[in-house]
């Protein structure tokens, strides 16, 4: 098994559009197309890739860069993943682990010092995954979802 991101997500276009999660997993990620009209409209925030094994294509994920979290002009200025995709019969295999430890990685590169994330509250949520991988509840909610935070130093 070759795990790898690929940075060229347009030149794989059809096989990230058919990326699916579980359908009880809808609601709580939106789709790949959508996280990737987000960052064609905010490219200097948007770190979008493609995670494949091998040839094949297992998931996709978009952390976000610098972006102003309250958005009152830059009083917090934070990074983390914004979108994870892994398709549903590929789930349980370590690509989740992966992508998160792949943009922690990446993170940790440009010198960030907290790696956040958020994440639906529910049964069918990712809360456990996210806690298992160390990152901790910080108290926040943004838009109904819970907030972690995982120290990188």
């Amino acid at each position: 098994m070759t795990h790898e991101l690929r940075t060229r997500v347009p030149e794989n276009l059809k096989a990230a559009l058919g990326i699916r999660v579980r359908p009880d997993q809808e609601c709580a990620v939106d789709p790949v197309a959508d996280s990737l009209a987000e960052a064609y409209v905010r490219p200097d925030h948007a770190w979008p890739r493609l995670i494949m094994d091998g040839d094949r294509p297992v998931g996709f994920l978009m952390a976000f860069l610098d972006i102003d979290w309250h958005g009152d002009g830059g009083s917090v200025i934070r990074s983390g993943l914004w979108r994870l995709n892994i398709a549903a019969d590929e789930q349980g295999k370590g690509y989740g682990r992966f992508a998160v430890e792949s943009v922690a990685d990446e993170l940790r590169r440009r010198g960030t010092e907290e790696f956040h994330v958020t994440w639906h509250p529910g049964d069918h949520g990712p809360e456990n995954f996210y806690l298992t991988l160390g990152f901790r509840k910080n108290g926040e909610v943004a838009e109904d979802e819970t907030v972690g935070v995982l120290p990188l130093t």
